[in-house]
């Protein structure tokens, strides 16, 4: 009897040990998609932040021309 139960702790144990790697395998795939995730954010929020300043930029640049447009033809 205490070889049965014995033999069954032994395979608990075995599939135990076998879940937690298994389980440190996803862990580690899943903070190294988090980081690429967290990079690829990074990124797309300074690729906004630049085109958010082109278009301040040309939207300037637009109202000058409108309103030397709008000079000249007053003048």
């Amino acid at each position: 009897m205490f070889e049965t139960t014995l033999a069954q702790l032994e395979r608990v144990v075995a599939d135990l040990l076998q879940q937690n790697r298994t389980l440190a395998e996803n862990c580690s795939q899943l903070e190294q998609e988090l980081r690429q995730a967290r990079e690829e954010n990074d990124n797309l929020q300074l690729a906004a932040l630049e085109q958010e300043e082109k278009q301040a930029a040309t939207l300037a640049r637009l109202r000058a021309l409108v309103e030397r447009a709008g000079a000249s033809s007053v003048a």
